[in-house]
């Protein structure tokens, strides 16, 4: 679970980067900009993590209150994520991160694979 309550931060982007930060969070959060997305759907959308790293960082992500957990009694369960209203809030700021990279991206002749966006039907 998030440690974010036991710290006291001398910056406000301290606290910003605990709640987004890290390789995986703010991808996740990303992911549920436009819809709610199932544990195994969430997986498939970002190849490398591990079941056990995406139950993590999901787990930290609702304590923090940025998406919420809906289970559904199910054989086998249905569980879905989505963005709170809050976790909304924080889309702006992930916004203008994926367009700084697509810029970094032209400007210093970095790949980047956007075909995965264009086969789930995401809006960039």
């Amino acid at each position: 679970m998030s440690k974010i309550k036991d710290k006291v931060y001398q910056c406000p982007l301290s606290l910003s980067i605990d709640l987004i930060g890290g390789k995986w969070k703010s991808v996740i959060l990303w992911q549920l900009r436009e819809k709610v997305l199932r544990f195994s759907q969430l997986k498939r959308r970002l190849p490398g993590i591990t079941q056990k790293m995406l139950t993590q960082q999901l787990r930290e992500l609702e304590s923090d209150g940025l998406i919420t957990r809906t289970v559904y009694p199910e054989v086998p369960p249905k569980v879905e994520y989505k963005l709170t209203q809050y976790g909304k809030t924080v889309l702006p700021v992930l916004r203008m991160m994926f367009k700084w990279g697509l810029n970094y991206s032209d400007n210093f002749d970095v790949e980047v694979d956007l075909s995965a966006y264009k086969n789930n039907g995401d809006n960039l």
